[in-house]
């Protein structure tokens, strides 16, 4: 009896080629994890564990496998539903070398917790009362492409976007900036740039110089990770604020993280909680940033609408007034219907709006 988890797959896909500067996403392969009260088999809790090729530590061919020993240890534990120490059992059950699996047992315990009702928060995001402005996201292709993406997002009512750069002529993304900037101020269009690591370290400085005329909030990771003294020498002297993302993976331990932070003192840190070990982890990562005076936002990571509703309504939890990056749910044809709506770049939680969970064996 008590609580059981089992999980299925799920092939998530595109709309349109999405390019970033490590390749171009076409499809993407996702794990439901249902965990299931065997007395109320109706009541269930779901979670998304979505590891990226490329990006996540956890990204394995052997996934399944792990997924199948994971449930196996859990459901020997015959957990009732009743409030226990939820990172004690996470802790215990699955290591941080999987932070999607954590990410999405944390989740789906998390829900059913709270009735299993898709509330992982009951909150004023998922009681339809607040929204959560977005950034809109700017896929890397052809410079057309990119442009065309541009106006659909201002005609979308966006007013901070995000580039994808790295991948194509670096002028030809400079000239696409440029276009923005001679329509709109930095009062008006917020623009950020995301280079996923595509710079070497030494030309970094002078690109960093170049993207700085057009007035950036910020850039993501200008650089790849794992350069700690040149990523802090550029956080130190880039005209444009940096924001660290990839640097973050695989980083667990508390005391890493304030190290980490204390040495590069960037200006933003990303959080993505399938990258990173879930929720816990993110919180700690928004403790330590808080204390050190770094600003910080939320961003998914390709998920479903699934993990997407999880991080959303985590992200609520926090008074934090930049855009995040939760726009992402209209990438795909088959995703799972949902009460989440993108609207005037903000995210919002239709309560007159139901679940559709059939894609979910």
């Amino acid at each position: 009896m008590g609580l059981k988890a089992k999980w299925s797959k799920h092939l998530l896909k595109f709309r349109f080629e999405a390019g970033t500067s490590r390749g171009v996403y076409t499809e993407k392969e996702t794990f439901f994890l249902k965990i299931v009260d065997t007395e109320n088999p109706t009541v269930f809790g779901l979670g998304e564990i979505a590891p990226l090729h490329g990006l996540s530590i956890d990204y394995t061919p052997d996934l399944a496998d792990i997924l199948n020993q994971i449930c196996e240890d859990f459901n020997s534990l015959d957990l009732e539903v009743f409030p226990w120490n939820l990172n004690i059992i996470l802790s215990q059950l699955i290591d941080d070398r999987f932070p999607a699996v954590k990410f999405g047992f944390e989740t789906a315990l998390l829900d059913i917790m709270n009735g299993g009702k898709r509330i992982i928060f009951d909150n004023d995001f998922v009681n339809g009362r607040k929204s959560i402005p977005i950034n809109g996201l700017i896929w890397m292709g052809t410079k057309d492409f990119m442009v065309h993406q541009v106006e659909e997002k201002l005609e979308s009512g966006f007013n901070t976007l995000k580039l994808k750069i790295g991948a194509i002529n670096f002028q030809d993304e400079l000239s696409i900036l440029a276009s923005i900037r001679e329509r709109f101020s930095p009062e008006q269009i917020s623009l950020r740039v995301d280079a996923n690591g595509a710079f070497s370290s030494e030309e970094a400085p002078q690109k960093l110089a170049q993207l700085a005329e057009y007035r950036l909030h910020s850039i993501e990771q200008p650089i790849r990770a794992n350069q700690v003294e040149v990523m802090e020498n550029l956080s130190k002297s880039s005209p444009v604020p940096i924001a660290l993302d990839e640097e973050l993976i695989g980083v667990s331990d508390y005391v890493q993280k304030m190290q980490l932070l204390k040495k590069i003192r960037p200006q933003y840190i990303i959080l993505k909680p399938t990258l990173l070990g879930g929720l816990q982890h993110c919180r700690e990562w928004i403790e330590i940033a808080s204390r050190l005076q770094i600003g910080w936002w939320i961003t998914s990571a390709l998920e479903s609408n699934i993990g997407l509703n999880a991080i959303a309504q985590f992200t609520a939890e926090y008074k934090n007034t930049l855009p995040q990056g939760l726009g992402t749910g209209g990438l795909y044809h088959n995703n799972i219907d949902s009460p989440l709506v993108m609207a005037n770049g903000s995210l919002r939680y239709d309560t007159s709006k139901a679940w559709d969970l059939s894609l979910i064996e």
